[in-house]
């Protein structure tokens, strides 16, 4: 539902969000009163100490102030649990009862000062203990006024002001958007959201250097993510309940769907072609691809044993020894990456970990075990690689001889062009081919890495004809369906699990946000009930729950409307809501290009039931997929652990090894196949 709007302004926090921090304070406040009672009784008919007068003044007042706010908070979390997430009938009092418990803020501050000055200038002579409980409790009360401050500015909406408000609610229909108001209205919300987001970019790279290239970056993407939220009107805590009903719905169509057939041959590749050797070179190209993160994924994967085993190398060379370029003064990355290949020193032709937006560290090494010269890409570790991962628009990539529309991520294919000037350019891999002219090229990377890594090989396909590429855990709006088609001849790309990453595009989050509007809308709970139910299913598993709606009997047209009756700054219009009704509607047609995973795709499950305890054993198997199994974003805890490279590497050296792994993180660092 939108934001509850009071003191003239919408702010970040519905009318049934009330529920949880209003039941904490309530506790809070039931044991300060219970305390304070305590001491006055103790103390009553004897407030002969100096100052006497004024302590028993404060515990009568602060008694008062004290049962004042415990009946408004209890008024509050009663009233805020009331009605569903769509249905606020029930709460329509809860501006009244958030004043009112704003003006007992007034007494409690100037009970809190009384507090202070009888401290500082009467206490002299009174008892120890009593002193002390009256300083906890002005702490107290400082304390819990700063934290109220701190969660004003926390739910604060930079576009709650009252001069965005949309004008009267008419009859919803198509002429509305046609109308000049609507269009301004819409442009203006917009336009403000845009400035909202570039404003919130920069405050949190403050640290990175203000030139043209990051100011251009953090206009595209303030523009990009303001076009994403602008028409819809959901706090975040709608969202976190619309992910934990979705992820129910989704473990409840699981267990109902029959199982897959297991595709032991790639589609696009001869059946003579063996599935076990493609999974060893996968396994083998990992290692670089973590090796590229340096030492905090190697003491991340080694936590006992990679401090010692860094600490004399990261200090010992000096940096002239080494020809490597940017961010590795003390060596610690280098050092790290030789301990994860086992490469030597004269293994390696270029390394780099010079880091801007756009340009990110890669290294060049002979790999004598499978003769290649191996190109290894790094993921995401900086906030200037989550400004290229955040760069999403579609770029023009042309390549010979591909037939259909050729485009990409903007920011892998700029990362991806960097790291080819310098390859070509700088003679790199002339260098390299000089010493082993026999060898093939090979191109991996994780993440960011494995995108970048993905559109490096297209652009060397020309040069180098008989290149591969690994690609663990690519984004999944990265490529055009044409060009996916013809990365199919040289890429293998690798997914395990739920991860998140490689089922994420701009497509694919809009059908999310739409589904989340969808489910939101129709679930009949309040929101507090989901969130503890959502929260119990996530921690001790259990059977998904029904959630049976209120919306089936409803006309089918009231489900274009917004998701509150109140006034708010819903774009009351949008294709999000108005694709509730069906998700055949029109208006569910995508607006955003659709950009897929790159090349074949070799998709890594878990063999048995999703949820297991610490020390049971894990089995791994592989299918070949294809990228349209990725359009749709699964919500699971493991959608982001399983995208970390250290769980790829182990379910890959499972598969190759045919040996079941522990979860638990003390056996994984033991395990001489992950051992880095």
């Amino acid at each position: 539902m939108p934001g509850m709007v009071v003191f003239g302004r919408r702010w970040g926090i519905a009318s049934d969000d009330l529920v949880f921090p209003g039941s904490v304070e309530l506790l809070l406040r039931v044991i300060w009163w219970i305390g304070t009672l305590f001491l006055f009784t103790y103390h009553k008919g004897h407030f002969d100490c100096n100052g006497g007068g004024i302590l028993h003044s404060y515990l009568v007042g602060l008694l008062v102030v004290l049962g004042l706010i415990i009946l408004s908070l209890c008024a509050i979390v009663y009233v805020s649990a009331q009605g569903t997430i769509t249905n606020p009938g029930g709460r329509r009092s809860m501006p009244a009862l958030v004043y009112l418990r704003a003006l007992l803020y007034i007494p409690e501050l100037v009970w809190a000062c009384l507090g202070a000055v009888w401290v500082s200038d009467e206490s002299r002579g009174c008892d120890p203990a009593t002193v002390g409980a009256v300083i906890t409790a002005v702490i107290a009360s400082w304390i819990i006024l700063l934290f109220t401050g701190l969660g004003v500015v926390f739910v604060f909406d930079p576009m709650g002001s009252p001069r965005l408000q949309p004008g009267p609610a008419e009859p919803l229909g198509a002429r509305d958007m046609e109308s000049s108001g609507s269009t301004q209205f819409l442009s203006t919300a917009r336009s403000l959201a845009a400035k909202v987001w570039e404003c919130r970019l920069r405050l949190l790279c403050c640290c990175l250097p203000q030139d043209e290239s990051h100011r251009a970056a953090f206009s595209s993407i303030s523009q990009l993510l303001s076009d994403f939220f602008s028409d819809t009107d959901l706090v975040p805590s709608d969202i976190a309940a619309g992910l934990a009903l979705l992820h129910q719905e989704q473990d409840k169509m699981e267990r109902s769907r029959d199982p897959e057939e297991i595709v032991s041959h790639s589609p696009s590749s001869p059946i003579d072609q063996d599935l076990q050797t493609e999974l060893e070179k996968a396994a083998h190209c990992m290692q670089f691809a973590a090796a590229a993160y340096g030492w905090p994924l190697y003491i991340y994967s080694n936590p006992f044993t990679a401090p010692c085993k860094l600490s004399g190398d990261c200090c010992r060379t000096s940096a002239a020894e080494y020809d490597i370029v940017g961010g590795d003064h003390l060596g610690c990355h280098f050092s790290s990456i030789l301990q994860t290949t086992g490469l030597q020193y004269r293994d390696f032709i270029h390394v780099s970990f010079h880091n801007q937006i756009y340009e990110i560290p890669f290294f060049v090494a002979l790999d004598h075990k499978r003769e290649a010269v191996l190109v290894a890409v790094r993921g995401t570790l900086s906030l200037k690689d989550v400004l290229t991962d955040l760069s999403a628009e579609c770029e023009n990539l042309s390549v010979e001889g591909v037939s259909g529309a050729c485009y990409a991520h903007k920011g892998m294919c700029q990362a991806a062009d960097y790291i080819y000037r310098k390859l070509i350019n700088d003679g790199i891999l002339n260098q390299a081919f000089s010493i082993a002219p026999e060898y093939k090229l090979v191109v991996t990377g994780h993440s960011l890495g494995a995108g970048t890594a993905a559109l490096l090989a297209i652009l060397l396909r020309t040069s180098f004809p008989t290149l591969q590429c690994y690609s663990f855990s690519p984004p999944g709006g990265l490529l055009s369906k044409a060009l996916v088609e013809y990365s199919k001849d040289f890429v293998v790309s690798v997914v395990l699990g739920k991860d998140l990453v490689p089922r994420l595009s701009i497509p694919n989050m809009e059908d999310l946000k739409r589904r989340i509007l969808k489910i939101v809308a129709n679930c009949n709970k309040p929101k507090y009930r989901i969130l503890l139910q959502g929260c119990w299913y996530e921690l001790f598993g259990g059977d998904p729950d029904d959630f049976p709606t209120e919306m089936e009997s409803r006309r089918e047209e009231l489900l274009s409307q917004p998701l509150l009756g109140e006034e708010s700054l819903v774009i009351r219009h949008s294709s999000s809501y108005q694709s509730l009704a069906s998700d055949d509607s029109p208006a569910h047609t995508a607006a955003h290009l659709p950009l897929f995973p790159p090349g074949r795709i070799l998709y890594i499950t878990e063999d048995g039931p999703s949820r297991r305890s610490c020390f049971s054993q894990v089995r791994y198997r592989a299918d070949w997929s294809n990228e349209t199994a990725f359009r749709s974003i699964l919500i699971s805890p493991r959608m982001l652990v399983d995208h970390m490279p250290d769980g790829v590497l182990r379910a890959l050296n499972s598969l190759c090894s045919d040996s079941p792994f522990s979860l638990c993180p003390s056996s994984l660092s033991n395990n001489p196949h992950i051992s880095m």
